[in-house]
């Protein structure tokens, strides 16, 4: 992971297994807030979905790279147009990734989107975004 990428944790009552089955429905938690479109596929290794969102503003490709039941789900974004950004390429080759880890009677979830760090201009507003939806998650899964 690259030094100052964005994480996002909390804690839930739901099971490994039932946090992982949702994650891999992306439309349950990667909607809501910017008339957000997902087509394609994300049940198996190698699946691609795109995201847009914003009215056309963020339009992103992800590719299923890791999959490991009721524990990881990591996606390579592997193409990006970010309108409102000098690079609309900025998130080519970052990863979306969640990590589950069972400790008790609770699970903790852990988001990272490896390659969002300070030093790119997508930072704030992305990261904010970013938690809007980890709020909105960890609404569903309380």
């Amino acid at each position: 992971m690259r030094k100052g990428s964005y994480t996002n944790s909390f804690t839930s009552s739901k099971t490994p297994q039932a946090i992982f089955e949702l994650l891999l429905d992306i439309e349950q938690w990667w909607t809501g807030l910017y008339e957000e479109t997902i087509k394609g596929k994300n049940k198996k290794l190698n699946d691609e979905f795109t995201f847009n969102a914003g009215g056309g503003a963020h339009y992103s490709k992800q590719k299923l790279v890791e999959l490991v039941p009721n524990k990881k789900i990591v996606w390579q974004v592997t193409d990006s147009n970010l309108s409102f950004l000098s690079d609309p390429a900025e998130w080519v080759d970052t990863r979306i990734s969640f990590d589950i880890a069972a400790e008790g009677n609770k699970t903790t979830l852990t988001f990272t989107h490896d390659g969002l760090v300070p030093q790119i201009e997508c930072y704030d507003s992305c990261t904010g975004a970013w938690t809007k939806y980890m709020e909105n998650l960890k609404h569903k899964l309380q």
